[in-house]
Protein backbone atom coordinates (compact mmCIF):
# COMPACT_ATOMS: atom_id res chain seq x y z
CA UNK A 1 0.00 0.00 0.00
CA UNK A 2 2.46 2.08 1.28
CA UNK A 3 4.57 1.38 -2.30
CA UNK A 4 1.53 2.65 -4.72
CA UNK A 5 0.62 6.27 -2.60
CA UNK A 6 3.39 8.08 -3.98
CA UNK A 7 2.51 7.26 -7.61
CA UNK A 8 -0.78 8.38 -6.60
CA UNK A 9 0.51 11.65 -5.21
CA UNK A 10 1.98 12.21 -8.57
CA UNK A 11 -0.76 11.70 -10.87
CA UNK A 12 -2.90 13.59 -8.51
CA UNK A 13 -0.26 16.94 -8.82
CA UNK A 14 0.32 16.11 -12.89
CA UNK A 15 -3.32 16.13 -13.56
CA UNK A 16 -3.74 19.28 -10.92
CA UNK A 17 -1.12 21.13 -12.47
CA UNK A 18 -2.60 20.01 -16.27
CA UNK A 19 -6.26 21.93 -14.97
CA UNK A 20 -4.63 24.90 -13.62
CA UNK A 21 -3.06 25.55 -16.82
CA UNK A 22 -5.89 25.41 -18.95
CA UNK A 23 -8.14 28.77 -19.90
CA UNK A 24 -11.50 27.55 -18.44
CA UNK A 25 -11.93 28.87 -14.64
CA UNK A 26 -14.09 25.73 -14.05
CA UNK A 27 -10.78 23.53 -14.94
CA UNK A 28 -8.42 25.58 -12.45
CA UNK A 29 -11.05 24.93 -9.89
CA UNK A 30 -11.00 21.01 -10.06
CA UNK A 31 -7.29 21.00 -10.90
CA UNK A 32 -6.74 23.33 -7.57
CA UNK A 33 -9.08 20.65 -5.36
CA UNK A 34 -6.77 17.75 -6.89
CA UNK A 35 -3.42 19.71 -5.73
CA UNK A 36 -4.88 19.86 -2.47
CA UNK A 37 -5.80 16.53 -2.61
CA UNK A 38 -2.64 15.71 -3.41
CA UNK A 39 -0.53 17.11 -0.78
CA UNK A 40 -2.77 16.29 2.17
CA UNK A 41 -2.57 12.91 1.02
CA UNK A 42 1.70 13.21 0.89
CA UNK A 43 1.55 14.19 3.85
CA UNK A 44 -0.26 11.12 5.08
CA UNK A 45 1.81 9.16 3.55
CA UNK A 46 4.99 10.95 5.03
CA UNK A 47 3.57 10.41 8.22
CA UNK A 48 3.75 6.89 7.40
CA UNK A 49 0.91 4.38 7.75
CA UNK A 50 0.64 2.65 11.11
CA UNK A 51 -2.14 0.09 12.08
CA UNK A 52 -2.59 0.89 15.54
CA UNK A 53 -4.84 2.10 18.21
CA UNK A 54 -6.34 5.89 18.35
CA UNK A 55 -3.54 8.07 20.77
CA UNK A 56 -5.79 8.41 23.96
CA UNK A 57 -4.55 7.61 27.10
CA UNK A 58 -6.66 5.24 28.68
CA UNK A 59 -7.93 5.62 32.28
CA UNK A 60 -5.41 4.78 34.85
CA UNK A 61 -2.49 4.85 33.06
CA UNK A 62 -0.17 7.47 32.73
CA UNK A 63 1.69 7.27 28.81
CA UNK A 64 0.49 5.83 25.47
CA UNK A 65 0.46 1.89 25.60
CA UNK A 66 2.39 1.26 21.94
CA UNK A 67 1.23 0.91 19.16
CA UNK A 68 -0.78 4.05 18.61
CA UNK A 69 -1.25 6.24 15.50
CA UNK A 70 0.52 9.51 15.46
CA UNK A 71 -1.61 12.09 15.91
CA UNK A 72 0.39 14.71 14.28
CA UNK A 73 0.01 14.03 10.88
CA UNK A 74 -3.68 13.50 11.58
CA UNK A 75 -4.45 16.86 12.77
CA UNK A 76 -2.15 18.37 9.86
CA UNK A 77 -4.31 16.92 7.75
CA UNK A 78 -7.70 17.89 9.05
CA UNK A 79 -6.38 21.60 9.32
CA UNK A 80 -5.52 21.40 5.81
CA UNK A 81 -8.71 19.78 4.89
CA UNK A 82 -10.51 22.80 6.29
CA UNK A 83 -8.84 25.42 4.85
CA UNK A 84 -8.98 23.68 1.77
CA UNK A 85 -12.60 23.66 1.85
CA UNK A 86 -12.52 27.36 2.91
CA UNK A 87 -10.05 28.26 0.26
CA UNK A 88 -12.07 26.52 -2.81
CA UNK A 89 -15.38 27.67 -1.96
CA UNK A 90 -14.37 31.34 -1.94
CA UNK A 91 -12.54 30.39 -5.35
CA UNK A 92 -16.24 28.75 -6.73
CA UNK A 93 -18.18 31.96 -5.75
CA UNK A 94 -15.19 34.12 -7.38
CA UNK A 95 -15.39 32.03 -10.85
CA UNK A 96 -19.28 32.18 -10.29
CA UNK A 97 -19.44 35.76 -9.81
CA UNK A 98 -16.65 36.35 -12.85
CA UNK A 99 -18.95 34.75 -15.14
CA UNK A 100 -22.53 36.00 -14.00
CA UNK A 101 -20.39 39.42 -14.39
CA UNK A 102 -18.32 38.80 -17.58
CA UNK A 103 -20.16 35.97 -19.28
CA UNK A 104 -17.48 34.07 -19.85
CA UNK A 105 -15.36 31.82 -17.96
CA UNK A 106 -11.97 32.08 -20.28
CA UNK A 107 -8.82 33.31 -19.19
CA UNK A 108 -7.85 34.52 -22.33
CA UNK A 109 -11.31 36.60 -23.05
CA UNK A 110 -11.34 38.14 -19.68
CA UNK A 111 -7.76 39.55 -20.36
CA UNK A 112 -9.24 40.97 -23.38
CA UNK A 113 -12.21 42.07 -21.62
CA UNK A 114 -10.13 44.16 -19.17
CA UNK A 115 -7.81 45.94 -22.09
CA UNK A 116 -10.72 46.58 -23.91
CA UNK A 117 -11.75 50.87 -23.71
CA UNK A 118 -15.22 50.81 -22.05
CA UNK A 119 -16.66 52.34 -24.87
CA UNK A 120 -15.85 49.26 -27.35
CA UNK A 121 -17.80 46.86 -24.75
Amino acid sequence: MEAVLPFVVGILYATGTFLMLRRALARVLIGLALLTTGTNLLVFTAGGIVRGRPPLIEPGSEQLSPPYADPLPQAFILTAIVIGFGVLAFAVALAYRTLRDAGTEDSDELTLSEAMPEERR
